[in-house]
């Protein structure tokens, strides 16, 4: 009997210690959920929205060698300004020589082959209208001589094609302006049409932003706007919108928007940081937000979203808030909030079922 008990109580023993690791192991894979969100800003009412923008010249010309070669003499730097028909940098240009040199001697050859058969051509009609050579030979001495004329035609096409090719081997500016990026050195291969230079010109100025697209409709053109930049921040600057972006940008959420500066500054250059104000107008002075309608779930407790809130120190993950909600009507951009959320909450449109408030998930 000493010894059933002894076993019985080795088996409660181990089976204390297995449970508590099963616990901890199935705590430790606990599965993080992904969740799918967008950024809400609010609309209606008249308020100011402040965007990031870049300062850009009036005109930007990316500069290449409409051939390959290896890079022979860079005759600028960053900064440098330079003329309309100014040499910028030149191709070794060895191979489109001796090109030119062989297309030049193929049409000499073919001239000469041309005029050969001119002279026989003359002295055949001369003697067909004597009735001294046969119909077949004048057609013959005819063909041959269209023939040498097109091959001599060809020739110089060829002989003017490498001429062109050769003058390919240098960059000139087209127009007056600066230079504000070199991308190659002396000796460095480069293939056609890779971009190398960039010149600025224009003394006007423009600042590029990008608009969410849930406001870019309220995007005019000939609208006017106020800026800052990072640089100068104890100036503000006018600027109108010149153009308004019909497609979106790399980051599929946002418009590209084109600003006109309207005075200059010899403290702006392009590149520059910039911030730019914008005032949307709404004849409806109630605020809302604008959400998917699966993004709002419903219980005992009312209507709800879940909003994200990014964890720092974990890139990729976010907690959860469940935030009550007043909705308004279902329109065809989504379902109205107008209590609950604030400007730029992250709010969770898909995955929402599977979340409870306080949970880490994946964004």
């Amino acid at each position: 009997m000493d010894k059933n008990y002894s076993k019985l109580f080795l088996l409660f023993f181990m089976a204390a210690l297995i449970i508590p690791s099963c616990k901890k192991k199935e705590q430790a894979q606990e599965i993080i959920r992904p969740v799918r969100y967008i950024q809400v800003l609010a609309t209606g009412g008249s308020r100011v929205r402040t965007f990031p923008g870049v300062a850009q010249a009036g005109t930007e010309s990316r500069l290449s060698f409409k051939v390959l070669g290896t890079v022979q003499r860079v005759a600028v730097g960053v900064g440098d300004r330079v003329q309309k028909g100014q040499i910028i940098a030149e191709l070794d240009p060895y191979d489109y020589q001796l090109n030119v040199q062989q297309a030049r001697a193929s049409l000499l050859q073919a001239e000469a082959q041309a005029r050969n058969a001119n002279a026989a051509y003359s002295r055949t009609r001369s003697l067909y209208e004597n009735k001294s050579a046969s119909k077949q030979d004048l057609d013959a001495a005819r063909m041959a001589y269209e023939s040498a004329n097109a091959m001599a035609q060809a020739s110089s096409k060829q002989l003017e094609q490498a001429q062109l090719q050769l003058s390919y081997t240098k960059i000139t500016a087209p127009t007056d302006g600066a230079i504000a990026e070199v991308n190659c050195e002396v000796n460095e291969n480069v293939q056609a049409g890779m971009p190398l230079f960039l010149l600025t010109a224009g003394s006007q100025l423009e600042i590029r932003v990008s608009i969410p697209e849930i406001l870019i409709s309220q995007i005019e053109e000939n609208k006017e706007v106020s800026a800052t930049f990072d640089a100068i921040p104890e100036k503000k600057f006018q600027a109108i919108v010149s153009e308004v972006g019909i497609k979106s940008t790399t980051l599929a959420t946002t418009y590209p928007v084109i600003l006109l500066l309207k005075q200059t500054d010899p403290d702006i250059r392009a590149g520059m940081a910039a911030s730019v104000s914008f005032r949307f107008e709404s004849k409806d002075e109630r605020v809302r937000f604008i959400v998917p309608s699966e993004a709002v779930g419903e219980d005992r407790e009312g209507r709800f979203v879940f909003t994200v809130e990014r964890l720092p120190e974990q890139e990729g993950l976010g907690i959860v808030r469940r935030k009550p909600v007043a909705v308004g009507e279902l329109t065809e951009e989504g379902l109205e909030i107008f209590e609950g959320l604030a400007d730029g909450d992250l709010v969770v449109t898909a995955g929402i079922s599977h979340i409870v408030d306080g949970k880490n998930v994946k964004l």
